[in-house]
């Protein structure tokens, strides 16, 4: 693993803005590393206020969309809320639809099934919206390339507002609105919302138009906070404002649909929690039986049902995560079987794989294998796959370069879906291998561990700890702030834990005391730590608590000798 450090700031502008906000020199780093060099931006990074929020009307076609709700509430038109199968999408569809329902008769929640449907507006959706004389269907997270299909919806009379935050075509499709502030003719200043801060802006909007009073979007944002977490999408602007005030709210009064997952937590929900405690058992409904029950469990206010439901979602999660595991195993050994250890890219397939896990396998290989990774599950004459790339690599341009083995594609740089013909399989795996080592740097065949700043360990106090969590919530373009710290020495009780032994837990010498960490997988570093040789370490600071107890953790992202400069 490749260590790469942040450039350090101007030192003046450090002094400048630690004498300011009167923090330790660390924070004042860390915050100029950020953009913020002045009180009044540090006052706003700070404290995000909902007040900061843009004016909703200012996305192309906004304003049809919000007078097309408008006159289907007046002439009590039937309406589906229609949305991808993921997390973003089913907490897009919950925000909509609840947020409609008390306006409407006639209102349906819809999910494709992943595997009969595929991803996106299909033509059997538009078919069973026709078959319940829907008039109007808006789409969440999805329908920017739907061109064919709004078209066909529009044949059978029914109207369609797309909410999409994808990359659109070049043509865009003939809705009554397409809310996307990636079009190329969309002026919104804020181009990173995922689909369901889409959702929000449109009732965002739909509020301001009927008059309605503000306060009430704000028990919608735990539904946006748990989007933009799980999406993976940049926690800068409009999106760290409503996160910030998503996870204060799942904090104080979550929806009853989330309660039975936050109770699991034992402490304040954090973004880390979101992403992989909450998004995972939303995203298991949709992967292993359909998405529909995540909505069912999201816009549940009985507080019995929840607990039913909560459960059924508990039981596919249980059975996503026993059946992901197997696949990789599966796939780790088919690689040294087929003798693709050394190649550029990974490319596998089995029968009998499940499509729904497959895009977290590809994941896993990675961790494994760094490279550009496919998997496969097989659907009778065709092949879907899941593709995710390593820092750096756009998969979306390599597969681009394969399209003549390709039925159909579409993603984004690191992560993307494909479906190709079973036949075309062995010459899709070679044009990907050829494309993939044509196109990757060396640098990029490597994986990097990036920090922000060295500190020693003496500058690690609680209240640093304090001030650091405030510069959450943590994402993309935000991340946690890693630290390095040379020449650590053990104080003799590091040990190797975990049921396999796998894991090392650190206790390094400082001059306040032992101070303790835990390095995943790394218990092959325990004998070199014994010696009581000095090493390096990379890590983010976390608590821990312990017999009621709360004291500083380090958790290390890598461990390597200590090597003198």
């Amino acid at each position: 693993m490749r260590w790469e450090s942040k450039p350090l700031p101007d030192a003046t502008k450090v002094k400048a803005i630690q004498e300011a906000l009167q923090v330790p020199e660390t924070i004042a780093t860390l915050l100029i590393q950020r953009g913020i060099e002045d009180f009044e931006t540090a006052k706003s990074f700070f404290r995000p206020q909902l007040s900061e929020l843009h004016d909703p009307f200012l996305m192309q076609d906004m304003q049809q969309a919000v007078e097309r709700i408008d006159r289907a509430c007046q002439q009590q038109e039937s309406l589906m809320v229609y949305g991808d199968y993921d997390v973003d999408g089913t907490t897009s569809v919950s925000l909509v639809y609840s947020f409609l329902r008390p306006f409407f008769q006639e209102i349906t929640p819809y999910i494709p099934d992943r595997y009969a449907e595929g991803y996106g507006i299909s033509f059997q959706g538009i078919d069973v919206a026709a078959a319940k004389g829907i008039q109007l269907i808006i789409a969440l997270d999805c329908g920017i390339k739907a061109v064919e299909k709004v078209a066909y919806a529009k044949s059978k009379g029914i109207d369609f507002i797309i909410c999409d935050h994808h990359l659109p075509g070049d043509t865009i499709p003939d809705a009554v609105a397409v809310l996307d502030p990636k079009r190329p003719d969309c002026q919104y200043p804020y181009k990173e919302l995922c689909g369901c801060g889409i959702g929000f802006k449109l009732i965002q909007a739909q509020t301001t138009f009927w008059k309605e009073d503000p306060k009430a979007l704000l028990p919608y944002l735990d539904l946006v906070a748990t989007a933009i977490a799980a999406d993976i999408v940049p926690m800068t602007g409009e999106n760290r404002i409503l996160a910030f005030h998503g996870i204060e709210h799942l904090r104080k009064n979550p929806r009853v649909g989330l309660q039975p997952f936050i109770a699991q937590l034992k402490k304040p929900v954090t973004v880390t929690d979101l992403v992989f405690v909450i998004a995972p058992r939303i995203n298991a409904a949709g992967r292993m039986g359909h998405a529909l029950n995540a909505v069912e469990l999201l816009v549940e206010s009985d507080s019995e049902q929840v607990e039913a439901k909560a459960k059924k979602i508990e039981l596919y999660n249980s059975e996503r995560r026993t059946t992901d595991m197997r696949i990789t195993k599966e796939a780790l050994v088919l690689i040294k079987e087929l003798g693709e250890e050394d190649r550029y890219s990974t490319v596998v397939c089995q029968e009998g794989w499940h499509k729904g896990v497959i895009g977290i396998v590809a994941s896993r290989l990675i961790e494994t294998y760094y490279r550009p990774t496919v998997v496969f599950s097989v659907v009778g004459d065709t092949m879907v796959g899941s593709v995710r790339s390593v820092k750096g690599f756009s998969v979306y341009e390599a597969l681009d370069a394969c399209k003549e083995h390709i039925v159909q594609f579409g993603g984004h740089k690191y992560a993307a879906g494909l479906t190709i013909e079973k036949k075309q399989y062995e010459a899709f795996k070679s044009a990907f291998e050829a494309a993939v080592q044509e196109r990757i740097l060396p640098e990029q065949r490597i994986p990097t561990v990036g920090y922000d700043i060295e500190v020693a360990f003496e500058e690690l106090t609680p209240k640093l700890f304090r001030i650091l969590e405030q510069l959450g919530p943590f994402g993309p373009q935000n991340m946690r702030p890693v630290f390095r710290t040379n020449k650590a020495v053990d104080t003799g009780y590091s040990k190797a834990i975990g049921k396999d032994f796998s894991h090392l837990r650190l206790s390094v010498q400082t001059k306040a005391g032992p101070l303790t960490g835990i390095a995943f997988g790394r218990a092959d570093f325990l004998p070199q730590i014994q010696t009581k040789q000095p090493f390096d370490l990379v890590y983010t600071l976390d608590e821990n608590e312990w017999n009621g107890q709360t004291s500083l953790q380090l958790k290390v992202k890598d461990i390597l000798p200590y090597a003198p400069k």
